[in-house]
């Protein structure tokens, strides 16, 4: 029989909610302090140069100017999140349009950009490559020759031209795979940058104290490895750095690093005032951190009967000037290539190449988004070719339970089949449409998050309870759901809960937000601190009330005991525990929780839609996004997760992708830079299939990221059905569905 319970599973208002709409709520930006600089940065109007001098005379000169620094001012050091290769400034020549050159301090801002205006460098252009394919070739320039030197730089990739990283998953014998198959097929794919289009923009401001103690009020979102990345960048212990935590505007994969942080401790340092550097959403989109443009080729063996056999995936990912900015060396979503299905024989090839585009970094489903849309395009490209419906074709050839995944991972009760069929279900899926309407569907595994936290659950003298963590809530609403697990533990109201983001000095060290980890790892280190507290006040509570010593327990929100006359409220008893321990009982609980290749989140997503023959313009009429996320902790925070998620895709799918013409962005505005608005989104159904099997507390899954990556095959899908034009490279613009039907014509 399910369990039951009285806060887990129920829509709970966002905890930061109204501080949000009201105002209150504080980002970076807000954070000034007395005496506050303003430091902006020059960045190389060139994608490949030498420097050959810099001359910062009349800028240091300028009044108001403070501090004016390039690279000769700082260690000469690399950085990075794993791979080291990225230089804080630039050092002897730049890589890319948009490296910062020389950083200013200024009293404002406008003084600063006129200061950045009289900085003269002079730059001896070189030959610039854009393209990996080029990039790899023996004649490219070489971009990075001291790569071997660097720290974590992956052997594998050091026979390689311009390769960042590479890595390889499969299973069987590839060759004698496609020997067996009946037929072989291969296809092509390219994917375009796609920016997170975070409405903050990177922000941080660094005070560093008299006696040299460091304070950073930043936009990241995961404040323990800032400190440490940033300890390590400018030579400092870690203690020496203090985090302390803001709200964030919103992340997706894109505030997982440093930007000005570095800059901004030596601007702070050579000034002896606090420094703030906010980044413009020009700066955003020439130089922050998009996700991977990609080539991807996928080549098929199958029998006539439609079952496959044999699949070989080579990933080209173009990972611009500098690798340090992943957390992996190389894209993990890259290992989801060969789909949701039975393969017996595969490889798949990933290679991170450096080129003189702007640096990537990590997005929502890095490597993921991208790769499943290659490999579910092609999916149907199979079904069709073999003259089978796409639906059945998934069906005859997905991973059902007991079965090996096509990369050789036993998968924990597999749910894609289920998820399949209700998606196509929900869409209506067999029904007679119109001409020039069409449907598709794809689908996608993901895994659950793994990383490390911490977790402190108090009750003070009041019997309020608060939860001290170092996770901050980049929009996913994380807090509530850890109100939620401590309420239920707790058999209390969420209103008695309180949710405090903790500094480096008083939290415990975590991960911080990203890869799905939240729920799994924060909210099982809450969930056992919760425990921990809630035996401690049932230990308390014998000499509290003079009550037995055994059998003391806690239910619906009371402490009762075998034996007792009465029972006691939760938080009178808390109160009393507290104040007899002098003034809070706390517990707390650190993990580490691994990467578990079984578990996965299962989701398929379907589209109507239509499309203009005249014009090539794509209607989008409706959308079903299915997911398999186990038990919901908070469904109204879950399909707002799925919602978003899907959005960002059809963004992918339809409009978005940095435009860039010899290394240069070109889209570098939200003018240019097209994202969907809610006149794009068509009407889109959420479903969950009923699940509470889950890793995470109360049998929960992960719901994040797995809905971003399917949707963009899903309507490349449905356009072929419609007219009978296959766009195998992003965005499915209305231009380019015009230009494939005069072709067909």
């Amino acid at each position: 029989m399910a369990a039951t319970y009285t806060v887990v599973g129920t829509s709970l208002r966002r905890a930061e909610g109204e501080d949000k709409v009201t105002g209150r709520q504080r980002y970076a930006a807000d954070v000034l302090l007395p005496g506050t600089l303003w430091g902006k940065a020059l960045r190389s109007p060139l994608p490949y140069a030498r420097i050959v001098r810099i001359d910062t005379a009349a800028a240091r000169a300028l009044p108001g100017v403070h501090a004016v620094l390039t690279a000769d001012d700082l260690p000469d050091r690399l950085i990075g999140r794993n791979m080291y290769d990225i230089t804080v400034l630039a050092r002897g020549q730049v890589r890319y349009v948009g490296e910062k050159v020389a950083v200013v301090a200024a009293d404002g801002p406008d003084t600063a950009e006129e200061a950045l205006a009289l900085i003269d460098v002079e730059y001896e252009e070189l030959p610039a490559v854009f393209d990996p394919f080029a990039a790899m070739q023996p004649d490219a320039p070489l971009l990075h020759p001291d790569f071997r030197s660097y720290r974590n730089a992956m052997p594998e990739a050091f026979e390689m031209h311009n390769v960042q990283s590479y890595a390889t998953w499969g299973q069987g014998d590839l060759e004698r795979g496609f020997a067996e198959a009946d037929l072989v097929f291969e296809d092509e794919f390219r994917v375009p940058m796609q920016h997170q289009g975070h409405i903050e923009p990177h922000g941080c401001l660094v005070q560093v104290d008299a006696d040299g103690q460091v304070r950073i009020w930043h936009t990241g979102k995961q404040p323990f490895q800032t400190r440490d990345w940033l300890a390590e960048a400018v030579g400092l212990p870690p203690e020496r750095i203090t985090v302390y935590p803001v709200a964030i505007g919103g992340d997706f994969g894109g505030k997982g690093f440093l930007t000005d942080e570095p800059t901004a401790y030596y601007l702070a340092r050579a000034t002896g005032r606090p420094v703030k550097m906010l980044m413009s959403y020009a700066e955003e989109l020439t130089a922050g951190v998009p996700r991977h443009a990609a080539v991807i080729r996928i080549k098929t063996g199958v029998n006539r009967d439609g079952r496959l056999v044999a699949r070989h995936v080579q990933l080209y990912f173009n990972g611009g000037a500098y690798g340090g900015y992943k957390p992996n060396l190389n894209l993990g979503g890259a290992r989801y290539s060969c789909g949701s299905y039975r393969v017996p024989h595969t490889r798949i090839d990933s290679y991170c190449v450096y080129t003189n585009q702007i640096p990537c970094g990590h997005m929502r489903s890095p490597g993921e988004a991208q790769a499943i849309f290659a490999v579910e395009s092609h999916t149907d490209m199979l079904a069709r070719r073999l003259g089978m419906d796409p639906l059945a074709f998934r069906l005859l050839n997905v991973v059902e339970a007991g079965d090996v995944s096509s990369i050789g991972e036993h998968w924990t009760n597999p749910r894609a089949r289920e998820v399949i069929e209700r998606a196509a279900a929900a869409l209506g899926w067999d029904r007679p449409k119109p001409p020039n309407v069409g449907r598709g569907l794809a689908t996608c595994n993901h895994d659950i998050g793994q990383g490390k936290a911490g977790s402190i659950v108090a009750v003070d003298e009041t019997g309020g309870v608060t939860i001290i963590t170092g996770v901050p809530d980049v929009g996913t609403g994380a807090h509530t759901m850890l109100r939620q697990v401590v309420a239920e533990e707790l058999s209390i109201a969420p209103d008695d809960v309180v949710v405090q983001v903790g500094d480096t000095d008083t939290a415990i060290w975590d991960s911080g937000s990203g890869g799905q980890r939240v729920t799994h790892v924060h909210g099982t280190a809450t969930q056992g601190a919760a425990r921990k507290l809630r035996e401690a006040l049932c230990e308390l509570a014998p000499d509290l009330m003079r009550w037995p010593a055994s059998g003391v327990r806690l239910e619906r929100g009371e402490f009762v005991a075998d034996g007792a006359g009465r029972s006691v409220p939760f938080r009178e008893l808390a109160a009393r525990a507290a104040r007899a321990s002098g003034g809070r009982v706390s517990a707390q609980e650190a993990i580490a929780l691994k990467y578990e290749s079984g578990e996965r989140t299962f989701t398929a997503q379907a589209v109507e839609l239509a499309v203009d023959p005249e014009t090539g313009q794509v209607e989008l009429r409706r959308a079903v996004s299915v997911q398999d996320a186990g038990r919901l902790l908070n469904p109204q925070l879950a399909e707002g997760q799925v919602q978003g998620a899907t959005v960002m895709g059809m963004g992918y799918a339809v409009m978005e992708g940095l435009a860039i013409e010899d290394g240069r962005v070109t889209s570098a505005n939200f003018g240019e830079y097209k994202l969907p608005s809610m006149p794009d989104v068509p009407p889109l159904e959420v479903l969950f299939v009923d699940s509470q099997e889950g890793p995470c507390p109360f049998g929960s899954k992960a719901v994040a990221e797995a809905a971003i990556s399917p949707i963009s095959a899903a309507i490349a899908n449905a356009v072929d059905d419609a007219v009978g034009v296959r766009v195998a490279d992003l965005p499915v613009s209305a231009e380019k569905v015009y230009r494939l039907l005069q072709e067909q014509r």
